[in-house]
């Protein structure tokens, strides 16, 4: 089977064709698009179509796009772009027989159960449940979530918006980081705290609370994209505000995946994706997102014993679409 599929999110749009073959997924022809740079969809479809047509390639029929953004009915006002999108209209668009939308987290979901060993980095060995349900959290231009559950014979991926779920600090810095982005937002969810627009405002916020002043980098960064200059002067400990900005942010990061885990049950283990965890692998590991996500009083051990992955499969949701296609096909 081969098709069309799509990663969709606030930055970059991912396309690629997919080659399935029982379970097992290729692709083929990968494009990256600015997706800011394009009015809709069906735009880059098309140019992507287009592309393959100039090639000689054969045209798909059908296409399953993950999009960031809660999906209803094949239709989704995509959360962090200007975009309203529906199926059928994309199939009239472009000339797809079968277009599928579903939610970008979903498709992550959909792509776990096939990750090789390789693909993945433990970051705590926990007691793994194959029968357990399993939370997958990805932290990117937003906040992702989404969950598998366990029917007593497989895993079903399933899709949540549990990123847009209200924040709870804990200690007086995090009160007064919630009071900093109130007077900004009005109501802070975890993904103004724990994403890469995340890392922008609290990098603001901890330079206003420690009294601190910017890197001469920073200074040049203004428009720019401040969460990557953040990261890449916290990597390099040549800013002193930055690096404090990524600990706070991973062990923010490990609570509200502790959240997640808790809610889910995770016994068969919490899936970290997004494109930033990879990037920013050694304040990661340095202990600081383990510590958030096991501070959880009497939950603790509960915690102690869900397997803790981190996803190197940068093209998860790209195959996890493919995967979740091929199998309405065969239904």
């Amino acid at each position: 089977m081969s098709v069309l599929v799509g990663d969709i999110g606030g930055t970059k749009t991912q396309v690629a064709i997919a080659q399935t073959t029982d379970g097992s997924v290729q692709l083929h022809h990968e494009r990256r698009y600015a997706s800011r740079d394009y009015a809709g969809l069906a735009a880059i479809v098309t140019d992507y179509l287009d592309g393959l047509a100039s090639q000689g390639q054969v045209r798909p029929t059908a296409a399953a796009l993950a999009i960031a953004g809660p999906v209803v009915a094949d239709r989704c006002e995509a959360t962090n772009l200007p975009w309203q999108l529906d199926a059928r209209a994309l199939e009239s668009a472009t000339g797809l027989d079968w277009v599928r939308l579903l939610n970008d987290l979903e498709a992550v979901a959909w792509g776990i159960p096939g990750l090789r060993p390789e693909q993945c980095l433990s970051l705590q060995a926990g007691q793994p449940d194959s029968q357990g349900h399993i939370a997958v959290v990805a932290p990117g231009t937003g906040l992702g979530q989404a969950g598998l559950f366990w029917d007593g014979q497989r895993h079903h991926p399933f899709a949540t918006e549990g990123g847009h779920t209200d924040f709870a600090p804990t200690d007086a810095r995090e009160f007064a980081l919630l009071e900093f982005l109130q007077e900004r937002f009005g109501r802070v969810s975890w993904e103004r705290v724990v994403s890469g627009m995340g890392i922008e405002t609290l990098y603001e916020f901890v330079l206003a609370y420690n009294e601190g002043t910017h890197h001469p980098r920073m200074e040049q960064t203004a428009g720019g994209d401040v969460a990557a200059t953040v990261s890449a002067l916290a990597a390099a400990g040549e800013c002193g505000i930055c690096q404090a900005t990524m600990e706070l942010f991973m062990r923010l990061l490990g609570r509200e995946a502790g959240n997640t885990a808790l809610k889910l049950m995770a016994r068969g283990g919490l899936y970290l994706a997004g494109g930033i965890l990879p990037k920013n692998l050694a304040v990661l590991q340095e202990g600081g997102f383990l510590q958030g996500f096991l501070d959880k009083g009497r939950m603790r051990g509960l915690l102690e014993a869900i397997p803790v992955q981190l996803v190197l499969e940068e093209r998860i949701a790209l195959i996890g679409a493919a995967r979740a296609l091929q199998a309405q096909a065969a239904r």
